[in-house]
């Protein structure tokens, strides 16, 4: 199913782990768009600091180094490793480091400075104005387009969340534990939703989308649904039945 004239710009919110960044993945395949993960800017900006040693406590030095790396969001085709897209950060793939446990303890912090958001958003919102696109993140409804045509807000329950966080990190070797994502889970919704500048939410006009007992592929469903709803409503109940999350 294709949606007819579908948004040109689709925000897609919600916590870490909810989904999001599979869900935007299947939709904006479906939709022929680019998919966007602007959460992975962020986790390249703190994966650069960490090695080239720039403390996360010294916000100046990590903003500086926000302005200078170039991060490449790009899709994940040749590569067949289960990535859903390709990050280059100064040109070096580093996909897979970006879901390190130790880019997870930092990636709050870095993301809440100011300067760090300002550039990030710039960089997005350029990319924005050329339409087709999926946008994943925590500010992308609020802030980055808060004009866009359709917002989506999509979360799980925080212990669902870890179990697929921890699961996908014991897939490549990790010996973490479950408690100790759990717990890290809840510091990082603590922070992202508390901190000073584009503080995780749903934008007021966003849809909620609850992913704790439905599968990527049904919420794709649903989202298509609303694309028609949006554009054509006589469509839109043609092809909602049953998509429901």
């Amino acid at each position: 199913m294709s949606a007819i004239n579908p948004p040109q710009v689709i925000a897609i919110d919600g916590p870490a782990a909810s989904g999001k960044t599979t869900v935007g993945r299947l939709l904006a395949e479906a939709l022929g768009f680019l998919l966007l993960d602007t959460g992975s800017m962020y986790r390249a900006v703190t994966l650069a600091a960490l090695q080239q040693r720039v403390h996360i406590d010294d916000e100046a030095a990590v903003v500086a180094l926000a302005r200078a790396v170039v991060v490449e969001v790009m899709p994940a085709f040749p590569h067949q490793d289960g990535r859903l897209f390709t990050v280059l950060l100064d040109g070096r793939d580093v996909t897979w480091e970006l879901r390190t446990a130790a880019v997870d303890a930092h990636v709050s912090q870095v993301s809440a400075y100011r300067e760090v958001r300002e550039e990030m958003v710039r960089q997005q919102r350029l990319l924005a104005r050329q339409g087709r696109i999926v946008m994943v993140g925590r500010d992308i409804g609020t802030v980055v387009v808060p004009d866009a045509p359709l917002k989506l807000y999509v979360t799980a329950s925080v212990n669902e969340r870890a179990r697929r966080r921890w699961q996908e990190r014991q897939g490549r070797g990790s010996q973490d534990s479950y408690e100790a994502v759990l717990a890290d889970m809840k510091r990082r919704d603590r922070i992202d939703s508390s901190r000073e500048y584009s503080p995780l939410r749903a934008a007021t006009d966003a849809i909620l989308l609850d992913t704790t007992t439905h599968s990527p592929e049904s919420v794709v469903q649903k989202i298509l649904g609303l694309c028609y709803e949006k554009r054509d409503p006589e469509s839109a109940s043609a092809h909602k039945d049953g998509l429901d999350t």
